[in-house]
C-alpha cells in the first residue's frame, strides 16, 4: 500500500520530562529501535493472509494468553452489532485484542526485539498473526479515510525518555496515544510526548476503551 514520504518538517516530537521526587524513574534513550520488527508486508500481504488460518491455530497453542484474549475480544466486538467498517472481522478483532491491554506489554516487548534476526522472529515471536492484522488494519483505515495528520499525546509513568534535538527516532512498537492531553496524563507524567503523526490511526470505534480516544502509531513511523 502507498505510504506518505517522510517529511521531517511536519512530523515532530516533543519530549517534556516532568520532575518528580522519586528514584524509581528509569532513563531510556529514544532512538531508531533497530531491533524492532517493523515489517509493513509490502509485496507479501496476500501470501501472509493465506498463511493466517494455520498460523493463528499454531500461535493459539504457543500463546494461551493471546488465545484467551482473542476470544474475549471477538465476543465484545460481535456484541456491538453489525458494524459498518472497511475492516475485516479479523482486523477489527485484532485492534480490540490490542486495546484490551491483557497482552499489550507482552506483545509490544516482543515486537521491540523480534527484528533482531530472522531466527528471533521465526522461533521466538509468537504474535505474528496479531502483528500482521494490526499492521494491515491500520493501513486499510488510512487508505479508506485518506491522508490525515493527528496531534496526539502519550503519558508515561516510571520512565523518562531522552532524545537529542535533531535526532530521528521512532517508538519501535505499536504505540497508544490520545487526542487529549488530559487523558494521556492519566497514564503518567514522567514523560509526556506530543506528537504529530501521519501514520497513526484513530481506532476509538474498534477499541474496548473508546473514551480514551486512542490514535495508534505503528512501529515503523519515524519522527
Amino acid at each position: 500500500w502507498p505510504l506518505t514520504p517522510l517529511d521531517p518538517l511536519v512530523w515532530t516530537l516533543a519530549l517534556l520530562a516532568m520532575p518528580v521526587a522519586t528514584t524509581a524513574i528509569r532513563v531510556v534513550p529514544l532512538d531508531m529501535a533497530w531491533a524492532s520488527f517493523d515489517d509493513q508486508y509490502r509485496g507479501c500481504r496476500h501470501a501472509m493472509a493465506a498463511l493466517l488460518p494455520a498460523l493463528n491455530h499454531l500461535e493459539f497453542q504457543q500463546n494461551p494468553l493471546f488465545a484467551r484474549v482473542w476470544v474475549k475480544a471477538a465476543a465484545q466486538w460481535w456484541s456491538r452489532g453489525p458494524p459498518v467498517t472497511p475492516l475485516s472481522p479479523a482486523q477489527a478483532i485484532a485492534i480490540m485484542t490490542f486495546t484490551m491491554k491483557d497482552t499489550y506489554k507482552e506483545f509490544n516487548d516482543a515486537v521491540h526485539v523480534a527484528g533482531r534476526s530472522r531466527r528471533q522472529y521465526r522461533d521466538n515471536f509468537h504474535f505474528k498473526t496479531l502483528h500482521f492484522l494490526l499492521t494491515d488494519a491500520l493501513a486499510t483505515l488510512r487508505d479508506a479515510r485518506g491522508p490525515r495528520c493527528h496531534h496526539v499525546f502519550r503519558g508515561v509513568r516510571g520512565v523518562r525518555f531522552e532524545a537529542r534535538r535533531g535526532d530521528t527516532v521512532r517508538f519501535g512498537r505499536f504505540t497508544s496515544t490520545s487526542l487529549h492531553k488530559e487523558i494521556a496524563q492519566q497514564f503518567g507524567t514522567d514523560t509526556m510526548f506530543q506528537v504529530q503523526t501521519r501514520q497513526g490511526v484513530d481506532i476509538r470505534e474498534f477499541s474496548s476503551n473508546p473514551s480514551e480516544e486512542e490514535v495508534l502509531i505503528p512501529p515503523f513511523e519515524t519522527f
